[in-house]
């Protein structure tokens, strides 16, 4: 009963709710990694788009004037993520806030000790466990341009959202029953021990080097890799992307490889 009427309200979303064609191909040409889609698999991420943009908030702070061509951009990338799974995985939160740069978050820890901290370093993007996602525009358009930035950070937070689905972000997000979570754990634990290693030899490496942080971050810097760059992440890590494209139920990187024999 409640998924028919999940089904019902989806429906009336997309029959209400429409993306300009003008605006849905800027959109698009401004994020080259999606050349690889299909015409039918854009489509049905544009119907994700529009379900995401009825179910959050991205509002601008610290005077920053979200455009609606910077909305549509950011949930391109959060629903790229999802386009084989249920969108579901973003409930819990309601709003994206896009900062005109870098931000401070306002927030303090305390140590084993009892000691108090307070952050003071600025951030491009943040993902709050039950809260919103933080991003600095200026970031989100220098994605764009992956060869130059090395970076996707509206891919990078919403994949810590997702891996905050089964709890505190560890690198393990909620695996679908097909996919056993000792293995998952084994092949990514595996990946990241090796790549820790080459980052403290300060080995130069193609994949960002803030990936060997921890596992989570290890997990939202590689899901930037197989969406973006998905060859890069076969070639130095197949365990990893065999894992991911189980998960993600997608296999980019045939498409690419495909592309560019073209």
């Amino acid at each position: 009963m409640l998924e028919a009427l999940r089904r019902w309200r989806q429906q009336r979303v997309l029959k209400q709710l429409e993306i300009p064609e003008p605006m849905w191909r800027e959109a698009l040409e401004a994020l080259p990694f999606l050349a690889i889609y299909t015409d039918t698999e854009l489509e049905r991420l544009r119907e994700k788009v529009m379900l995401f943009l009825d179910a959050k908030g991205i509002v601008g702070a610290r005077g920053h004037a979200v455009t609606p061509l910077q909305r549509v951009i950011i949930s391109i990338q959060a629903c790229v993520l999802v386009l084989e799974l249920d969108l579901a995985l973003y409930n819990g939160f309601e709003n994206v806030i896009v900062y005109p740069g870098e931000f401070v978050p306002d927030w303090e820890w305390e140590d084993d000790a009892g000691v108090v901290h307070r952050n003071i370093g600025a951030l491009a993007g943040e993902a709050m466990p039950g809260g919103p996602v933080v991003l600095s525009w200026p970031d989100v358009e220098a994605s764009a341009d992956w060869a130059a930035s090395g970076m996707n950070l509206v891919i990078h937070e919403f994949a810590h959202k997702i891996d905050m689905r089964s709890g505190e972000a560890n690198g393990c997000p909620p695996l679908p029953p097909k996919m056993p979570p000792h293995v998952w754990k084994r092949m990514l634990t595996r990946a990241f021990d090796h790549f820790r290693r080459r980052v403290e030899r300060g080995e130069n490496t193609a994949i960002d080097p803030y990936a060997a942080e921890d596992p989570a971050e290890f997990f939202a810097v590689l899901s930037e890799v197989f969406f973006v760059d998905p060859t890069l992440l076969l070639h130095e890590y197949p365990d990893v992307y065999q894992q991911f494209s189980m998960f993600y139920g997608q296999d980019p990187a045939s498409r690419a490889e495909l592309l560019l024999e073209e």
